[in-house]
């Protein structure tokens, strides 16, 4: 996770918010937009303004999501969970604020296979921040998009949002054509078994608690987080710059977040903040 500096949101583009799930001690602060540029942009300026953490940002419609390298993430309104987190982490050290998207992806994984009633490992992680699914051809399919933004002051962690959006209630018929081959939907992976969205919701939020507070005690869930990655002994072409790597991948270093790749009898340790796309072979 890199530190970015992230603009500023134009209230206008916010549509009117509801408390998304009342009653809910945790988070600190719970809203629903309607239709918003993007969450990520709505949870920085609530850290702006002194809210406190961890704040969450949720949207049924987004019109400028944002995914890595500048990339977009839209859906069609009422078909995926679309939400944005913000966080205080001053005890972490910035050389592992990469550990809190790597922990929201982990919690995500966990609740979405209990929301769509898919058997525990179903759903894996391609590093570095997507959410995928085993096709039937061997093929990785996307699930799930995962930002995260940082920003350090005095060389200590400031803020820390983490934007994710997973696709819930679309049908394949629906897919754009350009990415239907390459993506899935939890409607898709539980064979046509509806999913709530709220559902999907509370059980991400009654497991990040735990997770969240794991973390701040120093504790990261590493086997959890190698486990599912996907890239694990497979053929990997990751860009980085203007180089292309191609090897196997060898897992991920738990310590600093980074792939690793074996070339030619070597392995190499490539960090997430170096890498333009990462894909895999075949």
């Amino acid at each position: 996770m890199r530190e970015r500096r992230i603009p500023a949101m134009d209230d206008e583009t916010a549509g009117a918010s509801t408390d998304a799930l009342p009653g809910r001690a945790f988070p600190a602060r719970l809203e629903r937009f309607d239709r918003v540029d993007s969450t990520q942009s709505i949870v920085a300026a609530w850290l702006r303004g002194g809210a406190p953490d961890p704040c969450v940002a949720v949207a049924d419609e987004q019109t400028s999501g944002r995914g890595r390298q500048g990339r977009t993430w839209v859906a069609p309104p009422g078909t995926a969970l679309m939400l944005s987190v913000g966080f205080r982490p001053a005890w972490l050290p910035p050389r592992e604020a990469w550990r809190i998207p790597a922990t929201v992806a982990l919690v995500m994984c966990d609740a979405a296979e209990d929301a769509a009633g898919l058997r525990d490992g179903t759903l894996g992680l391609k590093w570095p921040n997507d959410l995928v699914v085993d096709g039937a051809d061997g093929r990785l399919l996307k699930l799930a998009g995962v930002l995260g933004e940082s920003t350090t002051l005095g060389g200590r962690l400031e803020t820390a949002i983490v934007g994710i959006g997973v696709n819930v209630e679309w049908a394949a018929r629906d897919f754009p054509a350009e990415l239907a081959a390459s993506m899935t939907s939890l409607l898709e992976s539980s064979h046509g078994r509806p999913v709530d969205r709220d559902a999907l919701l509370e059980a991400f939020l009654d497991r990040l608690e735990p997770r969240y507070e794991a973390l701040r005690q120093g504790r990261f869930d590493s086997g959890g987080w190698d486990a599912r990655q996907r890239t694990t002994g497979r053929r990997v072409v990751v860009e980085v710059g203007r180089e292309r790597i191609e090897g196997t991948g060898e897992g991920v270093d738990s310590t600093t977040g980074a792939l690793l790749v074996r070339r030619a009898g070597q392995v190499l340790a490539i960090d997430t903040g170096e890498v333009v796309r990462c894909r895999v072979a075949g």
